[in-house]
């Protein structure tokens, strides 16, 4: 059915939801009237109890998706996502609700991240629908604005027949970061989650341990401020706690991490671990830096010019090497297995009760590190653990990203058919209304509203989740972000990086052989694109090269190598942060 039809059908015979559900809703397969309103009071009575929306709100905003539906003529849709627990619960419980209120069947298919990407580029590559809809990254924002295959969701917005009119798109917090540099909303966020430092509350507040520490550091053991203070600390804990490295008896270590070759490790470093260390620019005209970005790229305006030193770039400057050494360094401290695993393997080890700190950890995992049988909980449902700011390398200066985000987004395609395209933008905003956002955020902790974050049931609960909360309610959270919009080409660029960082990982290169070789690799990809499409929108314009030192001499990223890369350790005290935090609400 030509969508332009059904707009003007619909507005001819002006019918109200009840008529527009008598004439098409039985065919389709949804409710009927009487129907829809029972279906409606049912999940907002059980499900959906709790929400940012009152009782007649919900059932108004679900008998709203019942209505759009009945319009489209659709009666299945397929999409598809990584597996990771929010998705699991839309795949598994909102699909089910989203057939009874609109009689469309979703196929919500759960698969690996990377194979979400190969998807997508199968379909860029082909103009041949796979999916309606894919929950893909907003990593991949700075090659969504450049290419011409995406269906804006700002486009989907301007058709008021089929966008909620209770979406509220500035309720999004990750709203900012599914905007190209052009100005334009590309992708809805769907889930959302950093990657913090975390520790082990209880040991760090024991206070023999605590003198233990001074006496050997001559500062307070708390949460690391600098990756000295975390080296000290991961020391400390894997080799001198109780003389030993122990503690109640058993072995500890002070430090995990991963370093498994494959897509994982790419990730490991693509999500701000540059940055992290004082790799680019600051936050001050974007949230990854201008303009070198956390993955080395100097942008002149909006058009990518090069990522090694000598175009401009920082990814094999001093303060890329020095992250990639020190990830190196710190399996020292580290079980002995842990460089052996990747991301999903590394992710439960925290919850062993092994394990003092680890500099890099996702809060996507906050759900399954609460388990109560856990031996990091207490009886009361708290954790023994604590999550914070992650501590920043030596180059690092105020202003700079600190850490990533995840942002899972609702994507289009132009090629799609456009009725199943808009029943797959109906089910995505169906999975991130306020009638739903606050279940399944009970449920994945992976925030994407500030109207849920602001509920009295996540204040009432915030002992649960270790500080995640309070992380999310406080104004540092603007300095973790993803991918930003430097990147031209993410699948391809990103795959170049575990390649180059396994090497150094295996003792094959060293850490500056092996980011020359990515940096390299990575303005390799650049100048085809440059070749291949000069006309794309910011489209890259590689700098040429010249002499480092020139580079190296001007303002901002990249910067020379520091005389003295380990500085005194800084810590801070976990309790103070949070109040800190509180005070700035």
């Amino acid at each position: 059915m030509n969508r332009n039809v059904r707009k003007g059908s619909i507005a001819g015979l002006a019918m109200s939801a009840a008529a527009v559900l008598l004439v098409t809703g039985c065919a389709s397969g949804g409710a009927t009237p009487t129907d829809v309103d029972a279906v409606a009071a049912k999940w907002a009575d059980g499900e959906f109890a709790l929400s940012a929306l009152t009782r007649d709100e919900k059932i108004a905003e679900m008998k709203w998706f019942a209505e759009a539906a009945a319009g489209l003529g659709v009666s299945e849709i397929s999409v598809v996502s990584e597996t990771i627990d929010p998705h699991v619960y839309e795949s598994e419980t909102l699909t089910q609700a989203f057939k009874e209120l609109t009689g469309i069947t979703v196929t919500h298919d759960l698969i690996g991240e990377g194979d979400v990407i190969e998807r997508i580029q199968t379909e860029i590559k082909t103009r041949t629908s796979i999916y309606d809809g894919y929950v893909n990254d907003s990593d991949l924002i700075g090659t969504h604005q450049r290419g011409d295959y995406i269906y804006p969701v700002a486009e989907l917005m301007k058709d008021a027949a089929i966008t909620n009119p209770g979406l509220d798109i500035d309720d999004y917090i990750g709203k900012s970061f599914t905007t190209g540099s052009d100005g334009v909303l590309y992708q809805l966020p769907d889930q959302q989650f950093a990657n913090l430092y975390w520790f082990r509350y209880d040991w760090f507040s024991d206070a023999d341990i605590q003198k233990q520490f001074k006496d050997i550091y001559g500062y307070d053991l708390g949460v690391p401020v600098n990756w000295s203070a975390y080296e000290d600390i991961a020391k400390f804990f894997s080799t001198e706690v109780n003389g030993d490295g122990t503690v109640d008896g058993k072995k500890v270590y002070g430090h995990m991490d991963y370093a498994q070759p494959g897509p994982s490790l790419q990730w490991r470093f693509t999500d701000a671990w540059l940055s992290m260390a004082g790799n680019g620019d600051g936050i001050g005209d974007g949230p990854n830096g201008l303009p070198v970005d956390e993955w080395g790229i100097r942008v002149e305006g909006c058009n990518p010019a090069g990522s090694t030193v000598a175009r401009g770039g920082d990814l094999n400057g001093p303060a890329s090497v020095y992250a990639l050494t020190k990830f190196l360094d710190w399996f020292e401290y580290a079980p002995e297995t842990a460089k052996g695993m990747d991301f999903s393997e590394a992710g439960g080890v925290v919850g062993q009760g092994e394990i003092a700190q680890q500099i890099f950890w996702y809060t996507v995992f906050t759900a399954s590190a609460t388990d109560p049988s856990l031996p990091v909980m207490n009886e009361d449902g708290s954790p023994k653990w604590r999550m914070a700011p992650s501590p920043h390398g030596s180059y690092w200066k105020d202003g700079q990203k600190l850490g990533y985000q995840d942002v899972g987004s609702w994507t289009f395609m132009n090629h799609a058919d456009e009725n199943r395209r808009a029943a797959a933008w109906l089910y995505a905003q169906f999975v991130t209304s306020k009638t739903v956002d606050a279940a399944k955020s009970a449920k994945a902790l992976t925030f994407i509203r500030q109207s849920t974050l602001d509920l009295q049931y996540f204040t009432d609960n915030a002992y649960k989740y270790g500080g995640l909360i309070e992380f999310y309610r406080s104004p540092d959270r603007v300095a973790w972000s993803p991918t930003g919009t430097n990147v031209p080409d993410y699948p391809t660029i990103s795959n170049l990086w575990w390649q180059s960082i396994s090497k150094a990982a295996s003792g094959e290169f060293t850490p500056q052989e092996a980011m020359n070789e990515l940096a390299a690799a990575q303005d390799d990809v650049m100048i085809r694109l440059e070749a291949s499409n000069p006309d794309a929108n910011c489209a890259v314009k590689m700098n040429p090269e010249q002499d480092e030192q020139y580079w190296l001499d001007q303002p901002g990223a990249p910067v020379a190598k520091l005389t003295n890369e380990k500085p005194k350790g800084e810590t801070q005290n976990y309790d103070e942060l949070v109040k800190r935090w509180a005070a700035a609400n």
